[in-house]
This record gives C-alpha cells, sequence and structure tokens, in this order.
C-alpha cells in the first residue's frame, strides 16, 4: 500500500472514530483536518512514516478512551456504588 492511500485510510479512520468524541464531531474534524492540512506539505518519507505511526497511535488512545467511556457508563449503570 502506498503512503498516500496509508494517510487517506488514517484519515477516514480518525474521521469515523470522532463521531463520539466528547467535545463533538465538529470539534474533532476541525482539529483534524487543521492537522492534516498543516502537514500536506510533508515530502521525506521518513517523516510521513513517523507521522503515520502516531496516527496510530492516536488511533489506539481513542480506541482506549471509548471503552473507558463506556466501562464506566456500565459500571454506573449496574452498580449500586
Amino acid at each position: 500500500m502506498s503512503q498516500k492511500s496509508r494517510v487517506l485510510h488514517l484519515y477516514k479512520t480518525l474521521l469515523f472514530m470522532g463521531r463520539d468524541y466528547p467535545k463533538g464531531y465538529e470539534y474533532f474534524r476541525s482539529r483534524l483536518k487543521k492537522v492534516f492540512e498543516k502537514n500536506s506539505g510533508e515530502t521525506n518519507p521518513e517523516i510521513i512514516e513517523k507521522m503515520i505511526a502516531h496516527g496510530n497511535f492516536v488511533i489506539k488512545e481513542l480506541e482506549t478512551l471509548y471503552m473507558l467511556k463506556k466501562y464506566r457508563t456500565l459500571k454506573k449503570r449496574y452498580c449500586d456504588t
């Protein structure tokens, strides 16, 4: 898979995950777009790879955030404490 297609896939994945962001989808989308536009002129493949790796890290952090939110909601709903 080429770098361009990987970056596009990363962007789409992050947009999809931003639907459940606590501050709202519009906030997430505007920040995401700003970051991707800021780095759009980068041509060094090594730096692009580091950015893709960081993006994948952000995806994992978002998944963790959503799982924690779900856990806390379920715990609040079903536990007496």
